[in-house]
C-alpha cells in the first residue's frame, strides 16, 4: 500500500514542480535512474507502465525507493483500468496517473485514498475529474494544447491544479509558458531522461539535469 497521503503527494508536487516519467524493463538501470532523479532533487517518479511484467519491475523499484531513497514517491502511469490500478497500489504506488478519464479507476484510487490525475483535454473532462475527487489534473497530450489553454482553464475555474504532461521541456522558455499561464507542476520523460543518457548511461548527467530543472521552475515561481 500508499507510504505517503495523497495530501504529502500534492504538496510534494505543487512544491518541487516536476514528475519525471520513466519505464524500462531493465532492473538494475531504473534503479540508477531512481537514484540519480533523487540525488538531483526529485522526490517523484512516475513510472510509465507500458511493458509486459512492468509491475514486477516496478514492485522491485518501489522496495528500492523505500529502503535507499527516503522521501521518494513512487507512482504509476498509463493506467488504464481499476485492475491495474489496484494491483499497482497492492505494490505500493503513491499515485495513479491515466491517460484518460476514468470513473472506475477514480473509485478504486479513492476508496484507498491515493492521488490519481486523470488525462484530460477539455474544461467538461476537468470539472468532471474534480468532481470525481481528481486535485491535480492531467493535460494529455499536452504539446497538442499548449500553455494558452492553461491560461484559458485557469479563467473560468481559478482552483484548478493542471500537470501537463508531453510538450514540455528544460528550456527555459517553454517551462516559462507553462508555469506562468498557471500549471501546478509539469510531467517530463524523454526530454528529460533521454535515449543518449540511458544508452550512455550517464547518470552523473541526468543528476546535474534533474537539479538544474529543478532550479530553473524555481527561478520561474520566484519571478512571477
Amino acid at each position: 500500500m500508499a507510504n505517503f497521503s495523497r495530501i504529502e503527494v500534492t504538496t510534494t508536487m505543487k512544491e518541487t514542480g516536476l514528475v519525471p516519467l520513466f519505464f524500462n524493463s531493465d532492473l538494475d538501470l531504473g534503479k540508477q535512474v531512481l537514484k540519480a532523479c533523487y540525488k538531483g532533487g526529485a522526490r517523484l517518479m512516475e513510472f510509465t507502465a507500458r511493458g509486459d511484467f512492468a509491475h514486477e519491475v516496478f514492485g522491485e523499484l518501489t522496495k528500492y525507493a523505500i529502503k535507499e531513497l527516503p522521501g521518494m514517491m513512487m507512482g504509476v502511469g498509463s493506467v488504464t483500468d481499476s485492475a491495474a490500478a489496484s494491483l499497482y497500489m497492492a505494490l505500493g504506488a503513491n499515485f495513479i496517473v491515466t491517460p484518460v478519464l476514468r470513473e472506475d479507476i477514480a473509485i478504486v484510487c479513492n476508496r484507498r485514498k491515493v492521488l490519481w490525475s486523470a488525462g484530460c483535454g477539455s474544461l467538461t473532462e476537468i470539472a468532471k475529474a474534480e468532481e470525481l475527487g481528481c486535485e491535480i489534473v492531467k493535460l494529455f497530450p499536452g504539446e497538442i494544447y499548449g500553455p494558452q489553454f492553461v491560461k484559458a482553464v485557469k479563467g473560468p475555474q481559478p482552483w484548478t491544479s493542471i500537470m501537463p504532461t508531453g510538450g514540455v521541456s528544460p528550456a527555459h522558455e517553454n517551462l516559462a509558458a507553462w508555469f506562468n499561464a498557471g500549471v501546478t507542476c509539469v510531467g517530463m520523460g524523454s526530454q528529460l531522461i533521454s535515449k543518449e543518457i540511458l544508452t550512455n548511461k550517464d547518470f552523473a548527467l541526468l543528476e546535474k539535469n534533474v537539479k538544474q530543472l529543478l532550479q530553473t521552475i524555481q527561478t520561474i515561481r520566484n519571478s512571477q
